[in-house]
């Protein structure tokens, strides 16, 4: 009848993180969030991935929330945030048939209604979580544009617009992306967890010659070498999402009263370690974790 029914572990495991408050978990509290910085999330992002690596990328895509808070205006935030922290699910709906890294060439159309709605006609596809409760929608909002110009972001059909026209792909869904980015490589640290804890039980079971397979200096080597990339790919997670946290404080503070000279240089120094961390966090864990 239309309606996507989860899988009941699915579910399951949905109703467990909602009676946990793990919805909106860096969601400030008056949105009804727990108002946590960004690393003890990606740090939860660890431990959920661990656990179901597939669950993770719905729960993780309660990073949507982040840009609502962002870059919506404040009655938006007041709408829609507070039905993420109490347990509703979001997509970034970005692909189409024919437009999947190149999101350029997004060709879905918003169209301005009399009474200042929005209405969106087109194909999306291939959606994570795509029968979401929210969406945030990339669509084309400007007549005869082709480039990412003529992009703008919005949520829910009926369409709202998110933030300002125009700025849907050249700001608001590259902030995006590097949130999501960093919740791939928390992902993979999780996932490279489980990957060493299932190698060393096995090491430790099975036995040749006599004694444990782990006794034979190759095979400790490799367990070696797979902890160490470990280590070294959730110590380059936390440090990043350390970074982003202090810079987006003082976006917040920034929110409240004009920066000092010295705190917005400060903000754009650990805003470009997280810029340049982001992608490596996520690149060099997913090798890892691939390996």
């Amino acid at each position: 009848d239309g309606h996507v029914e989860y899988a009941p572990g699915t579910v399951e495991n949905l109703d467990k993180c909602r009676k946990a408050g793990l919805m909106g978990m860096a969601m400030p509290r008056r949105f009804g969030g727990l108002n946590f910085p960004i690393t003890p999330y990606i740090m939860a992002a660890d431990i959920v991935s661990r656990a179901d690596t597939g669950f993770e990328n719905l729960w993780g895509l309660q990073d949507c929330a982040e840009t609502i808070y962002e870059f919506a205006d404040e009655d938006q935030k007041q709408r829609y945030i507070t039905r993420v922290c109490n347990g509703e699910t979001m997509s970034m709906d970005l692909t189409e048939p024919d437009a999947g890294s190149d999101l350029q060439s997004v060709m879905l159309k918003a169209t301005e209604q009399p009474d200042g709605t929005w209405r969106l006609n087109g194909v999306k596809r291939f959606i994570t979580n795509g029968d979401s409760d929210i969406h945030l929608v990339l669509a084309r909002s400007e007549e005869g544009t082709r480039d990412g110009r003529g992009l703008s972001m919005f949520k829910n059909a009926k369409a709202e617009l998110c933030g300002s026209r125009r700025l849907g792909l050249i700001k608001y869904v590259m902030a995006l992306m590097n949130g999501a980015r960093l919740g791939i490589a928390a992902q993979s640290v999780g996932v490279s967890e489980l990957a060493y804890r299932e190698a060393l039980a096995y090491a430790r079971d099975r036995r040749q010659f006599g004694k444990a397979i782990i006794d034979f200096p190759a095979v400790f080597e490799m367990l070696s070498v797979m902890k160490a990339k470990l280590d070294a790919s959730r110590s380059l997670l936390y440090e990043t999402a350390r970074y982003v946290d202090l810079y987006k404080a003082y976006e917040d503070i920034a929110r409240e009263r004009s920066l000092t000279p010295d705190e917005r240089k400060e903000m754009k120094f650990y805003s470009r370690r997280a810029d340049a961390l982001t992608p490596m966090a996520k690149g060099m864990g997913s090798e890892y974790c691939n390996q």
